[in-house]
C-alpha cells in the first residue's frame, strides 16, 4: 500500500460523504455475534468504533499502516470509554494474518491502493471462520477529471521533473471481477456498484476532497515550494471540470462493493 503522509483531520473534513459508502456496506453484512472482527484500512478509527458498538461481544481491530492514522484511530479508542472492545494497530494490509480464524473482515476504500489486490482478497477468505463475512469497498472513479486532470498535471513538462515517480491509487475492477473472485473460493457474494452524488461546499471543495485521499501521494512529493503553486493549478482545473452551483459542487464518485458470505 502506498505509504505517503496522511492528515486525518484533512480526510475527515467530508466525513459524512466518506462515511455513507462504509454503512451501506457494512448494512448487507448479515454476521450476529461474531467473535471477532477486523478492520483493515481502518483510517482514524471513527468508523471502527462503530463496528465495536455493534458486535459488542467481538474483539474488534483496526489496523493501517499510516502513522497518522493509528496516531487518530487511538485517540478515538480513549475517548470511547463505552468500548473495552476495541484496538488498533500499524501494519500494512498486505502483513495482516490474524492469529485465529476472523468472524468479520471489513476493508473500506483501502485495497484500492495495492498491487494485485485479488491476490490479497483470496488470502482473506482463508482467514475467515465458519459463517464468516467480507466485505469491502473501493472507489472507481479513476476515468473521472478528479483523477485524470491530476494524472496529466504531473506527467506535464512543467511539473514531471518536479515531482517525479510516484505511486497512484490503482482503483477497482468492475463488480463482476470481485463475484467471480469470491464466488470461485467458495463464498455466496452480493456485489454491486453505487453512484454518489455527493454535493460538496465550501472554497474549492473537490480539491479539498482530493486532497485527503487520492493527492496524497503527490503532495508526499512536492517540495514545500513548489505545493502552493501545484495546487493553484490543478484547483483552477478542478474548477473548470466540477463548476459551483447555487447549492454547492457536484462530485459523482462511483464505488464498488463486495459481501461474501463463507458457509
Amino acid at each position: 500500500m502506498a505509504n505517503s503522509t496522511w492528515d486525518p483531520g484533512q480526510y475527515l473534513k467530508f466525513s459524512d460523504e466518506r462515511s455513507r459508502p462504509f454503512y451501506d456496506l457494512i448494512g448487507r453484512i448479515g454476521a450476529t455475534a461474531p467473535d471477532s472482527v477486523a478492520d483493515i484500512g481502518c483510517g482514524p478509527g471513527q468508523l471502527t468504533a462503530d463496528l465495536a458498538r455493534r458486535w459488542p461481544l467481538a474483539q474488534v481491530l483496526g489496523v493501517d499502516n499510516s502513522a497518522e492514522m493509528i496516531a487518530a484511530a487511538g485517540r478515538v479508542a480513549a475517548d470511547a470509554s463505552d468500548l473495552d472492545n476495541l484496538r488498533f494497530d500499524l501494519m500494512d494490509a498486505g502483513d495482516w494474518v490474524p492469529a485465529e480464524p476472523v468472524g468479520v473482515i471489513v476493508s473500506n476504500a483501502t485495497i484500492q491502493w495495492i498491487p494485485n489486490h485479488e491476490d490479497l482478497l483470496a488470502r482473506w477468505v482463508d482467514y475467515l471462520a465458519a459463517d464468516g463475512w467480507l466485505a469491502i469497498q473501493l472507489p472507481a472513479n479513476y476515468d473521472q477529471p478528479v483523477h485524470a486532470l491530476m494524472r496529466e498535471l504531473i506527467s506535464s513538462p512543467r511539473w514531471r521533473h518536479r515531482i517525479g515517480e510516484v505511486e497512484l491509487t490503482r482503483q477497482s475492477g468492475d463488480p463482476v471481477t470481485y463475484l467471480d473472485l469470491l464466488a470461485t473460493a467458495g463464498c455466496q457474494v452480493d456485489a454491486w456498484e453505487t453512484t454518489y452524488q455527493h454535493i460538496l461546499t465550501g472554497e474549492d471543495p473537490v480539491l479539498n476532497w482530493v486532497r485527503g485521499t487520492g493527492l496524497r501521494p503527490v503532495l508526499t512529493a512536492l517540495s514545500p515550494d513548489d505545493e502552493p503553486e501545484f495546487l493553484t493549478e490543478y484547483g483552477a482545473l478542478l474548477r473548470q471540470a466540477y463548476p459551483g452551483r447555487p447549492y454547492g459542487t457536484v462530485l459523482p464518485f462511483r464505488r464498488v462493493f463486495a459481501v461474501a458470505h463463507k458457509p
